[in-house]
């Protein structure tokens, strides 16, 4: 087993290490998830993955993250326009590292 692994998912890449928590976008999964695009594994560097390794993780919850204000306007006039939002999240908790 290595020390860490980055793999990739929602278009994002995560540093993780067994037993961290972590926050990625959603995911339709319950229980276990696995994931196969892992780029790198300790020292060990993937061109542009690493054949054969996973990342194996559990769903914590399925959540929503904090709100995020947009405000837009316009000066002199009179335009102000203040939206919100609300990303759907989920929660996983990194059990395993195989490669």
């Amino acid at each position: 087993m290595s020390d860490f692994a980055i793999f990739q998912t929602g278009g994002k890449q995560y540093r993780v290490k067994t037993g961290d928590v972590i926050k990625v976008e959603k995911l339709d999964a319950e229980g276990d998830v696995t994931f196969d695009h892992v780029l790198m594994i300790g020292e060990r560097v993937g061109t542009p993955t690493i054949d054969g390794a996973s990342v194996v993780a559990t769903v914590v919850e399925q959540k929503r993250a904090p709100k995020v204000l947009v405000f837009k306007k316009k000066r002199r006039q009179n335009y102000r326009r203040t939206r919100g939002h609300r990303q759907f999240v989920t929660v996983l908790k990194i059990k395993e590292i195989k490669g």
